[in-house]
């Protein structure tokens, strides 16, 4: 299986992350536009989720009408930027269940330390999207991945707001069953394994901590 990289090129969505770039959006500002492009991105994610019918009441006459199929939906934040994007999808999908991974970087090496893990159960039985506002270098993204897929998770799909071809290459060559899906490839890394032009540290961005 060979996964695939999704550019929601949406104009909305652009434009959101337009503002999101600009170094003079506020804290508040930056928290409230990306709630509303996660809902955005979520809607594109969700798009070709597995549908059932069932049969309903409307206040004319009874139907078959779709539902979704199956287990609730799972979101998985990678902690902490992660939360940012994971209101907006709740927005969107209220009654979804939640994870979280809580991962750092390590300074010198760059990889991705665990420090927390925790997910609902039924793991193998449900759509999991996993969210994560920045996918540098990858490691985050695969060290969660990896731990998912071994608590049982098979259908997992990786949502995020910018990505580094570097990031892209890493996850895909990692995990070649898990599309991504994203507002925007730039340009790369720096020295320091920023996305440029990127910006700036999301989780500072959305807590206002720098």
């Amino acid at each position: 299986m060979t996964a695939t990289t999704h550019v929601i090129d949406h104009p909305l969505v652009q434009h959101k992350l337009s503002v999101l770039r600009m170094k003079e959006t506020s804290t508040s500002k930056f928290r409230e536009i990306l709630r509303e492009t996660a809902l955005l991105l979520g809607y594109e994610v969700t798009r070709d989720l597995r549908l059932t019918t069932t049969r309903i009441e409307t206040p004319l006459q009874p139907m078959d009408t779709p539902v979704l199929d199956g287990k609730k939906l799972c979101f998985v934040s990678i902690m902490r930027a992660g939360e940012g994007l994971l209101e907006g999808m709740l927005d969107l999908v209220p009654s979804a269940r939640v994870g979280h991974v809580g991962l750092y970087r390590d300074p010198e090496t760059l990889e991705a330390v665990e420090y927390y893990f925790k997910m609902p159960s039924h793991l193998d039985e449900r759509e999991v999207i996993v969210v994560d506002p920045m996918l540098a270098t990858g490691h985050s993204a695969v060290a969660a991945i990896t731990r998912l897929k071994q608590e049982g998770a098979r259908h997992i799909r990786f949502v995020c707001l910018l990505a580094a071809p570097e990031g892209v290459a890493v996850l895909h060559e990692t995990h070649p069953d898990v599309d991504i899906y994203t507002a925007a490839v730039d340009e790369g890394l720096n020295e320091k394994a920023y996305i440029v032009p990127g910006l700036g540290d999301a989780g500072d961005r959305i807590y206002g901590t720098k």
